[in-house]
């Protein structure tokens, strides 16, 4: 499924074409999942993001780190696997809560992570207030809505981003 969902989009997976590839009949799948979205879900459940494992290394320039960290999520993120998964991601999300947060907490969370922590030391250090939830929630919400037109982030808007929300969580 992910193959055709990466090839083809989320549009293009129907519950035939999964009966097919499986061997069984449509029914079958029905048996299980009720919709498309269902099976999407617990197939996205048993793999990763794209973006969910990028680890930047900190060191003594949140800045930089934010930029490097945003620029590779976006990168992962809108490449066409990566926005294809993301767009399913988000009509599953929709359309389903309960396995909406079951995916929310799988793979978004670890994205979101990554931010939290490094934010986080920041914090510790007094360079910040203790926004990093919130902060990291910006960073997903703007990495996942160039996921959804397919775009990777310019280096410029990068740069523009990280700089307002510093310039908001400043001591």
């Amino acid at each position: 499924m992910r193959s055709t969902l990466a090839a083809e989009g989320y549009e293009a997976v129907t519950i035939e074409g999964l009966a097919a590839d499986a061997g069984v009949a449509k029914q079958t799948i029905y048996r299980w999942w009720p919709s498309k979205a269902e099976i999407l879900g617990e197939a996205l459940l048993e793999g990763a993001l794209p973006g969910s494992d990028v680890e930047v290394p900190f060191t003594d320039d949140l800045g930089a780190d934010l930029r490097t960290w945003f620029a590779a999520t976006s990168a992962a993120l809108s490449d066409p696997e990566g926005s294809t998964i993301a767009r399913a991601l988000i009509a599953v999300i929709a359309t389903n809560p309960e396995l909406g947060e079951r995916l929310t907490a799988s793979l978004v969370e670890p994205i979101r992570s990554w931010v939290i922590r490094r934010l986080q030391v920041a914090t510790d250090a007094g360079e910040v207030r203790a926004d990093a939830e919130v902060i990291a929630d910006q960073f997903v919400a703007i990495a996942a809505f160039d996921a959804l037109l397919g775009r990777p982030l310019e280096p410029a808007w990068i740069e523009e981003t990280v700089r307002v929300m510093l310039q908001g969580i400043a001591k």
